[in-house]
Order: C-alpha cells, then structure tokens, then sequence
C-alpha cells in the first residue's frame, strides 16, 4: 500500500504500469491521480529550452542560485492532470449542491458574458475617474437597486463580502453613538444568528452578550427585551435566521431596540428567501449586508472574490464609509473620495478599502437583478422557499427536523441526527451521500441542533432534481435509522476513502515534500494505513 503525501489512501491499491496483476487505482474512466512531483521530476523539462546567454548583468540579484524546483512537464502530461483533477470535483454544473446559495447556486451564463465586457473586465483600479465613467454608472446604477429592493436610504458599495459588510455596518453605529457622544459597550446576538455576527461584534470590540431563541426556533421577544438598555449599542439578528425560519416578530424586535436608542443591524446572507417580498426598511433594520454572489448569483467557490455591500437607513447613512457614488440633479454620476468628503460626506467614519470594490460583482448582480426584474426577483424568494419546504416535508418522516412544527420553513431545511441508530452520526450520512452522488449538506451547524443537517436545495434546482435528491437522501437516512454499520466505511466509490479528521486538522500535510528513499528510512506500522 502506498500513501500519496496528500494523507488520503486510495479505494484501491496503486500499481505501476509494470505490474502484472494488480489494479491502477483507476475505476473506469476516472483516473487515479498522482500529485504533479509524481508525475514530473526536476531532472528534466518537457520542453526545449535554449541554453541562457552568459551576459546575465541585468538581472543583478535577481540571478537565480539555486534550482526552482518545479517538476517537468509536457503540455499534454499537464494539461491531463488538471483536467484530470477537476473532473474529481463535485460542482453545480453537475448536480445538485445541498450546500446551498453560500457558493453553490447556478450563476447563469449572461452574467458571466457581461462580467467579461472589456469595458469592465480591463479597467485598473487606479484609471482615471474620467476614463472610467460607465463603471461608475454602472456602481451607482445597482447601488440604486439594492436601495430600492431593500427600503433603505444609502448604501455602502466597497464591503469585500458578508462579515466585511457586517464591520462595515458596527462602524456606522458606532459613528453614529460617537456623534451622540453615547459610549456604548454590547451588542446583543441571537443564538440563531449567524456565527460571524458575534465574532464582528467582538473584533469591534464590543462586548457580546446571546438571547436565547424560543422552542420554536425564534428569538425571544421578551427575553430581548428584559435586556435591552442604555449600554446596548445594537442587536445583531440573522433574517431569516439559521434554522432557515423567519422572525415575524421583526418589526416589534426593531422597535423595541430602537426605543431603548440602540441600532438594528440584520445580516443579510439568506436576502434571497424574501428578495421581492419583504423591504428589510419597513422592518425596523439601519443596516444590513447583501451577499450579491448569494442572492445574485456571483460565484464565490474558492475563497472568492466577493462582495458584500451594506445598506443603511436614514439615520446611519450620513455615517457610511468612502468612496460611494452620487447622482446629482443634471443627471451626472460622480465618485466621491477623500477630497470632496468634507462638504460631501462630512460625518464618514473613514474607509473600508483602497478601492470601491469588486467590478466584476457589481456587473454580474446589476445583470442578473435587470434581466429578472421586479416579477422574476419575487419568483426567485418564491421558489427558494418552494424547493425548502419541499424537501423538508418529503423527508421528516424518516430525517427529524426539529423546526417542523414551527410552519413553513424558508430557503433551508433543517434535519438532525435524533432517531438514527446507536454509533451512527451525522458525518456518517455525509459520507454515505457521496456514495450516491452528491456533495454532503452543511453538517453540525447550526449549533443549536444537535447533529445538524442544514440543506439548501436553492431557487435553481427543478421538481425532478429534486426528487432525485431526496430519493438518494432517503436511502440513506433509512440505513442510518436501521444501523446499518456499512456507512462506518462509506464513502466506497469516491476516489479516495474517509479521512482521518482529527489527525488532518492536527497535522495537515498541506505542502509535497521530496519523498525519503526506502532504503534511508522505512515506514513503521503508524504510517501505513488511513491517515
């Protein structure tokens, strides 16, 4: 058995092409795939390369000493191994992705045609502002839909992404108590909110106190309100929450808040359950953060990038941070920065950014915002929520979801480990949907629901992917009720077996290292085997 020094160990043994009699770790036309080093070595180049000329003075110390280190490869052998690689990648463009609209809805195609416009796609950072006008136009042109969709009365462009846009909006509360000369020290999160909403608050430096949530699921009206005083600087609340539920009680939350002269900050990730239905203004909110590559289809796989613009009410958009874009009455569209602050924006708490932000965001969202329109955004909510309670209500017969009862539920299903079979976990059903096909829901959050399963089927998917999911999930959830102790070895089909995750959060091999010849060191028992 040979371990490859990315710590997996391969469903099945890997034989060199000289073998006779054993298998290649290949299955069918999915190839087993060595690391790049495995595949070239440093002795050699799959190129012809002539020699460099003795005159190297103008590289200086810049001159190369020793080798980079980089493996040979043919443009064959290298274009196969990452075509190879992605082809072992589950994604949207193959299936249905459980793990919801985070990163993993479909974004449709004209998006990515307009994003690629050279107008937009080649524009630098540091152009000129009078070169770049339609870029302009165009920030300010979304700024004013997300205005408008959302009932706000300003908005903050630059935010990076969703916990980006979350400092950026504890920045104009606390602007805003400043300007009031009101010291402020807590903000007050819900247990159903989002994790990163306390961790912001924190890094603020506030201090965080959690209101607990009712049976239900909800925030506890009264519990909020027993806490509320004149050392609350704002209420952190994710609408629709964690556990995939609305809070009806929003509006007597944003008034409460707003009586005891704290501010109402709402994490906007899960925007696309109520986009076209509900007005997060005409609830109570001052701010909150819009995912655009959540509700508006920006990709986001990979770390990013991303975009996360926050809008403001009335009483905190004097606040908001430079540069933004304004409209004035001759129909000119003009970026306003630090040089024009002072008669502009004279109450700015500052900058987010060097620059406005993501252009290719902005014209992916303005895209899709403008080829749905009022009536296909309102569709989008309606089909979110369609596709959740769907799934929910097919599988609470054999999957336990502990929300049930509360109504309807929104853009997400939330399931839990209650009634599977002694030994069996959450992880185990993860693993055993990989089996059939699919990549696992997001596992054990929220962390209010013990073995949570958070499914996320999106606005995208149709009735018959739909139905083939739940058929695959079904499946599982029955051998897990029933102990079948198989899903302990689950996943068999996928290119490599279950990892070791305790050892591979302790002790991630995350770089290739020149393997030790066999001769100089031999493994010992610990090293062979899962790792």
């Amino acid at each position: 058995m040979t371990i490859n020094q990315s710590g997996w160990k391969p469903t099945t043994p890997i034989a060199s092409a000289t073998d006779t009699g054993t298998v290649t770790g290949n299955r069918a036309l999915m190839l087993e795939e060595a690391l790049i080093f495995e595949i070239g070595d440093t002795d050699r180049t799959g190129v012809d390369i002539a020699p460099a000329s003795a005159d190297t003075g103008r590289l200086g110390t810049l001159l190369r000493s020793a080798p980079i280190g980089l493996p040979g490869l043919t443009e064959p052998e290298t274009v196969r191994h990452y075509t190879r690689l992605s082809r072992q990648n589950y994604a949207i463009d193959l299936g249905l992705f459980p793990l919801g609209s985070c990163t993993m809805k479909h974004n449709p195609r004209l998006n990515e045609k307009v994003a690629r416009l050279p107008g937009f796609a080649d524009i630098h950072p540091l152009a000129p502002k009078e070169t770049v006008k339609g870029a302009i136009e165009l920030i300010n042109e979304l700024a004013f839909w997300l205005v408008d969709l959302t009932g706000m009365h300003g908005v903050a462009m630059s935010p990076k992404a969703g916990a980006h846009g979350e400092l950026c909006g504890l920045l104009c509360i606390r602007a805003a108590l400043e300007a009031r000369g009101d010291a402020r020290q807590v903000v007050l999160v819900p247990e159903s909110a989002h994790g990163t909403n306390p961790a912001t608050a924190a890094f603020c430096g506030y201090r965080v106190e959690n209101i607990p949530a009712t049976a239900a699921g909800r925030v506890d009206l009264e519990a909020l309100k027993a806490r509320l005083g004149p050392d609350v600087a704002a209420v952190m609340i994710t609408n629709p929450n964690t556990c995939g539920l609305f809070e009806p009680d929003m509006k007597a939350i944003s008034d409460a808040v707003h009586a005891a002269g704290a501010f109402v900050y709402c994490d906007g990730a899960n925007f696309n359950a109520i986009v076209g239905k509900v007005r997060p203004g005409d609830l109570g909110v001052d701010a909150m953060h819009i995912n655009l590559h959540k509700t508006f289809s920006t990709p986001h796989g990979g770390g990013g990038p991303g975009s996360g613009p926050v809008v403001l009410s009335e009483a905190l958009a004097p606040f908001g941070p430079l540069p933004f874009t304004a409209r004035y009455a001759d129909g000119s569209v003009k970026l306003i920065e630090e040089e024009e602050a002072g008669e502009e924006h004279p109450h700015t708490f500052g900058r987010m950014t060097a620059f406005h932000g993501q252009m290719g965001m902005f014209t992916r969202a303005l895209s899709y915002i403008l080829s749905h329109g009022a009536d296909g955004l309102k569709q989008v909510a309606e089909d979110a929520v369609l596709n959740a309670n769907y799934i929910l209500r097919s599988l609470e017969d054999v999957l336990d979801a502990p929300f049930a009862f509360s109504g309807p539920c929104m853009h997400e299903a939330l399931f839990s480990d209650k009634g599977f079979a002694d030994g069996i976990s959450t992880l185990d059903l993860a693993k055993a949907l990989i089996d059939e096909g699919y990549h696992p829901m997001t596992m054990y959050f929220p962390l209010v629901v013990h073995g949570a399963m958070l499914v996320e089927p999106t606005e995208t998917e149709s009735k018959a992917a739909l139905d083939q999911f739940i058929m695959a999930l079904r499946s599982v959830a029955e051998r897990c009720r029933a102990g079948d102790e198989s899903l302990k070895s689950a996943p068999v089909h996928a290119p490599r077996r279950r990892l070791d995750e305790t050892l591979a959060a302790r002790k991630p091999v995350v770089a290739w290292k020149e393997p030790v010849p066999a001769a100089a060191e031999a493994p010992t028992p610990s090293e062979v085997g899962d790792r």
